[in-house]
């Protein structure tokens, strides 16, 4: 162990001159460089780096360089062509799954940088909450509609709005820490989904650049640093849906071509929801984004944005409701005050530098501002028979953060060596936070929790990825430290400041998380992985202050046995067997009253991923996505240690075209299989399989199209939770269970315009 240590210690030093060829590879129109770029010299091959840069060694100056990336024309060159050039620019074309080759890289120890560009030059996304459904496995629902946080499922994890899940956009984290309505919270709906240009995803514990909430698994997106044309949109729908998107640059072409861009996007979407009671949901954005190189080794990115968002909620409603004529039909309403507010201003900064001996140094500043107000309504009349059980959650919250990466690669004779090292802080001051018993959506009669939230995280990683022959090997290790504070200042007659009476409002702990992954790449189409590590996610600070420093930081242990394999040139396979331990269960069982700070158990997932993505003809391609779990509690009997809302099998599929002639679109599905509502599967939440439909015509100028959603009206729900609830006049509690309504047939039109 001490010999590897001291060998990677080393190869910061020490740079042997094995003979290398060295390039970057860029976006024709925009400049802007491509990363995972395949790279093929005589059976020699390598990937770019996000700055689009690569190093392919032992190559002589004689051969040539095979250059594809999938959305572009593949480009032949001979490599004395670096000589002159600062670039190789690559024009934009079709999917052709031919081109993808299997590789032994740094860039592919995710092993879904294939599937995730592939997916996103096939299914552009409608809206945020389509940006996740492109992850393979990955499911969310709306609980109550509008803005609301999505509910996220992923590898038999119902992870809540994201307290299993990690997210972040353009490397700034996403999910908000004790949030007032649910930890690792992460709300995408200050995304525009037509400003993202790419997207990578992981599953597991096993990324030593990833902290918090990554258990069972990861989503970053990154947005277009220049745009390939300006664009208007405008689009119009049923249930009075309308939403409107502009994205402009600020900046000349040769303020481009000197390294310099700017554009603003804009959205506004108003929408009243297939519900009885109208949702009035309304959205804003403004995105804005700044690059410019300073000097000939260093770029400055810098994003603002703003958002605001209010909506109504019919909420979750009982099985009963209906049948028993409290209200009409199931898109009916039963507390007319439920509904929220949000809005959030985020500032993120990014400078990357090139330095001598094939360092890089990244570091990246972030601030978000956000004021949440939600009213929900879970149980009625249950726990107050006369005012009813409405309440609602508030916070108003400052982040700041910072994040710093140095990395090198050293090329040696027969290897290449890929390190990092990063170190990271995020501050998050809440105040103030409450939960509160309300009436009508309007007037709180009394504070559950009142207090200040102050949590704070200081972690440090480093990564080696040696390259060598048919084999990778990484090796990462992450250490994080977390302070959480929690100042109670409810009213002393408060039945929840009795929880924190007399306790420290302070605690602290640290954990370190290794990580060991293993590639074998057989040949350019068979590659088989395994990926081993440790995760965690954080606890809610108020669950830590009042159950004294108990489980603080949960830790997670996966393993994966994988395949990447491509049997036939247009056949691309990713097929993995899985298994996560998870040291605690985190779900807060009831957002209403004492019951939020209870701590759940061990548990245990195992079960099989499998992805394929097939191209039939030269304008017809096939997805497929089959996820099968076995979700366990390990602290209960057999028979009564089920997961409640745990997904066990899952799978989407689609068929999508595009034509020379500017025809494009495709069928897709989804289905959820039934799955255990609560511990011994008496109650079940009952799956569903739905079917999308998209049809375009785009040419150079202008775009027409029309999107349906639920295609055939299926009746569905998107939610199905227990819970104990009481109507009004209703002479006794029912524990059973409630749903949301599913979206029925949903179609929409849209129109760009690109200038």
């Amino acid at each position: 162990m001490r010999t590897i240590l001291f060998v990677l210690f080393i190869s910061w030093c020490i740079n042997a001159g094995a003979q290398s060829i060295k390039g970057k590879v860029v976006d024709e129109n925009t400049r802007e460089p491509l990363e995972a770029a395949l790279i093929t010299s005589n059976q020699k091959q390598t990937l770019t780096d996000k700055n689009g840069d690569f190093t392919l060694s032992n190559v002589s100056t004689q051969d040539s360089l095979k250059v594809s990336f999938i959305g572009y024309t593949t480009k032949i060159i001979a490599a004395t062509y670096l000589n002159n050039q600062e670039s190789i620019p690559l024009e934009r074309g079709t999917v052709d799954l031919k081109d993808i080759v299997i590789s032994t890289n740094v860039n592919s120890i995710s092993t879904t940088r294939t599937l995730s560009n592939i997916d996103l030059n096939m299914k552009p996304a409608r809206s945020a909450q389509d940006l996740l459904r492109l992850v393979p496995g990955l499911f969310i629902a709306q609980q109550v509609g509008g803005g609301k946080a999505e509910q996220i499922f992923l590898r038999g994890f119902d992870a809540d709005h994201g307290t299993d899940v990690n997210i972040s956009v353009d490397d700034m984290p996403v999910n908000l820490v004790s949030q007032a309505h649910g930890q690792g919270w992460a709300d995408l709906h200050y995304l525009i989904p037509e400003t993202v240009g790419s997207y990578d995803f992981g599953k597991g514990p096993y990324y030593a650049n990833k902290g918090d909430f990554c258990t069972a698994g990861f989503v970053n997106y990154n947005t277009i640093n220049v745009l390939q044309n300006n664009m208007v949109k405008v689009e119009a729908g049923q249930f009075n849906t309308a939403r409107a998107v502009a994205m402009v640059n600020l900046l000349s072409n040769k303020a481009k071509d000197r390294g310099r861009s700017a554009y603003v996007a804009g959205e506004a979407l108003y929408t009243n929801g297939p519900f009885d009671y109208k949702q009035h949901f309304k959205r804003y954005n403004l995105f804005g984004k700044f690059n410019t190189e300073i000097g000939s080794n260093s770029k400055l990115t810098a994003t603002l944005s703003t958002f605001t968002s209010t909506w109504r909620a019919s909420g979750e409603i009982p099985n009963r409701a209906v049948s028993e004529g409290y209200i009409p039909d199931r898109f009916g309403v039963l507390d007319s005050g439920q509904g929220g507010a949000t809005n959030k201003t985020i500032a993120n900064v990014k400078l990357t530098t090139s330095l001598k001996n094939n360092f890089t140094l990244e570091n990246q500043a972030y601030y978000l501002h956000t004021y949440f107000q939600l009213f929900t309504n879970f149980t009625f009349y249950y726990v107050d028979p006369i005012n009813g059980d409405e309440f609602n959650q508030h916070e108003v919250r400052d982040m700041f953060g910072y994040s710093g990466k140095l990395s090198r690669q050293s090329v040696f004779n027969n290897a290449v060596l890929n390190s990092s090292a990063g170190i990271g802080f995020r501050y998050d001051h809440t105040h103030p936070s409450w939960l509160a018993h309300s009436l009508d959506g309007d007037s709180l009669l009394n504070y559950l929790q009142l207090g200040i939230v102050k949590e704070a995280n200081v972690n440090a990683y480093i990564d080696e990825t040696l390259e060598t022959g048919k084999w990778l090997f990484n090796v990462g290790l992450r250490a994080d430290y977390f302070n959480f504070y929690y100042l109670s200042t409810a009213p002393a007659s408060d039945s929840a400041a009795a929880i924190y009476d007399g306790l420290k409002t302070s605690q602290g702990k640290a954990g370190i998380n290794p990580k060991i992954n293993i590639q074998y790449t057989l040949n350019n189409q068979v590659q088989l992985y395994v990926k081993t590590g440790k995760g965690f996610h954080s606890n809610d600070a108020r669950v830590v202050i009042g159950n004294e420093g108990y489980q603080v930081l949960p830790s997670a242990y996966g393993a994966d046995l994988g395949i990447n394999w491509k049997p036939l040139p247009h056949l691309y396979i990713n097929a993995a067997l899985w298994y996560i331990y998870l040291q605690q269960e985190f779900t807060y069982g009831s957002d209403y009253g004492d019951e939020s700070v209870e701590p759940g158990g061990k548990t245990v997932r195992k079960g099989i991923d499998f992805s394929a993505r097939y191209q039939v003809t030269k304008w017809l391609y096939g997805d497929a996505n089959v996820n099968l779990a076995k979700p366990r509690a390990l602290d209960a009997p057999k028979g009564k240690d089920y997961i409640e809302g745990a997904p066990t099998f899952t799978s989407t599929a689609g068929l999508y075209f595009k034509f020379k002639d500017g025809l494009n679109g495709g069928i897709s599905y989804r289905y959820m299989h039934d799955r255990p509502a609560n511990a011994d599967y008496s109650l079940i939440a009952k799956g569903y399989f739905l079917t999308d439909l998209t049809a375009n015509y785009t040419k150079k100028n202008y775009e027409i199209g029309l999107s349906i959603e639920n295609l055939f009206n299926t009746t569905w729900d998107e939610t199905e939770i227990e819970y104990i609830t009481r109507l009004k006049n209703e002479p006794a509690p029912v524990d059973e269970l409630s749903y949301t309504a599913g979206v029925p047939f949903f179609a929409k039109l849209k129109f760009s315009v690109f200038f």
